[in-house]
């Protein structure tokens, strides 16, 4: 069995197409009807998104940590209990290819970090996209590490202790911990996915939180984390 970990925290908006997308990678002919299981971990919500996240028929936790690396390590470990081999995580923010999971499979490694793109800068003044467009590494090799676009295998998780409640760069965290035990990586720019960059982004430090620097002229020339 394969797993999707999705956290939320007041995601209504976007998490139904989220989840419609997922749904569709989840039944990728190419996966040949291994069963793929979608947990949503809704962290401290008080929208709609539970009523969401019902209407797509996926398995739903609850948490109250306000917390990013608690909520998807919780995730983890439901899938993890049923029987997962391998586990994929994205955002509620977040649009992935219909060939995703099989995409990070036929890279047969412990992990696949993959990089992220924007279909919508209109919350951005223009030298924001125009800077992402020009120094974000967009092929294989590149060496982002974006939750919402990554997967291991249930030996490595383990292997390496999963993620840690941490409310920012727990995916930088686990995949420095995966690099210490010696775990094959892909850093690769097969699978897709599309992320928001809003301006209201939901986890301090992480990729909102760049492109929202980057709109100020003192931070024009931070590089991206």
């Amino acid at each position: 069995m394969i797993g999707i970990v999705i956290p939320a925290h007041n995601e209504e908006e976007l998490l139904d197409g989220c989840l419609a997308a997922a749904r569709i990678s989840a039944t990728h002919p190419t996966l040949l009807l291994e069963p793929v299981r979608i947990v949503v971990v809704l962290d401290a919500c008080t929208d709609d998104s539970a009523a969401v996240a019902r209407r797509h028929h996926v398995d739903i936790e609850y948490v109250d940590a306000m917390n990013v690396g608690h909520a998807r390590a919780h995730g983890a470990q439901r899938m993890l209990a049923g029987g997962a081999r391998w586990l994929a995580f994205t955002d509620a923010d977040t649009l992935v290819a219909p060939d995703w999971l099989t995409t990070q499979l036929a890279l047969r490694a412990d992990a696949v970090c993959g990089t992220v793109g924007v279909a919508d800068w209109r919350e951005h003044p223009r030298h924001v996209w125009e800077k992402f467009r020009s120094e974000y590494c967009d092929r294989d090799g590149h060496g982002h590490i974006h939750g919402a676009n990554f997967g291991i295998s249930a030996e490595a998780y383990l292997r390496c202790g999963g993620f840690k409640p941490l409310s920012c760069h727990e995916d930088v965290d686990l995949v420095r911990a995966l690099q210490a035990t010696g775990a094959a990586i892909a850093w690769s720019a097969a699978p897709r996915v599309t992320t928001s960059a809003r301006l209201a982004s939901k986890s301090r430090g992480g990729f909102g939180d760049t492109l929202r620097s980057w709109a100020q002229p003192v931070s024009i020339e931070r590089g991206y984390p």
